[in-house]
């Protein structure tokens, strides 16, 4: 599992190295959320370690987080929990989406467009086919991506234990933000 997530990141960097090369945009600042909204408890945490690319000209688009850069709990336990019993992030370290903007996008104009992102979600290890509603913001050569969607639990096999089922929502809301920049020439 480790070698897997280990090559995914290998394979986007040396994607990434190569949109230097053909006007492709990466993310300079990202930040990933989500939220558990159980009857019990309110759960929020965040990564600002979004790594990803979107490629203009062909409309796709990869992105990946590490499970464990994510911060903000309620307390160490609950963020020891969330990794070891729930995301098991030593055998599933990143959670990644890739797949193809579906609209057509003018890159070259300044414009808010409302788009649909259409691929494979991997969370825990398995993979989703979902089409997220994203809004995208091209101004003076730069990118911005807003996106907030939700995630039902069971669809990625992440078992909640009946001890703590009323603290841990079945679905959990996600919020995206990212910024992207024309890759650097290397």
């Amino acid at each position: 599992m480790i070698f897997r997530a280990f090559f995914f990141c290998f394979f986007l960097l040396v994607h990434c190295a190569a949109v230097a090369q053909n006007g492709r945009y990466e993310i300079r600042s990202g930040s990933i959320a989500f939220r558990s909204d159980a009857p019990l408890e309110l759960i929020e945490a965040k990564s600002t370690e979004l790594r990803g690319l979107i490629e203009p000209e062909s409309g796709k688009f990869a992105f990946s987080v590490a499970i464990r850069t994510f911060q903000g709990f309620n307390n160490p336990v609950q963020k020891e929990h969330f990794n070891e019993n729930y995301m098991e992030s030593n055998d599933f370290p990143s959670a990644t989406f890739a797949g193809k903007i579906i609209e057509d996008v003018d890159f070259s104009k300044n414009g808010i467009y409302s788009v649909r992102a259409k691929g494979k979600l991997k969370i825990h290890g398995v993979e989703q086919e979902r089409i997220i509603k994203s809004e995208m913001i091209v101004k003076d050569g730069k990118l911005s991506v807003n996106a907030v969607f939700s995630v039902l639990l069971n669809e990625h096999k992440i078992n909640i234990p009946k001890i703590v089922y009323q603290k841990i929502a079945e679905e959990i809301q996600i919020t995206v933000a990212a910024d992207f920049e024309p890759a650097s020439q290397k």
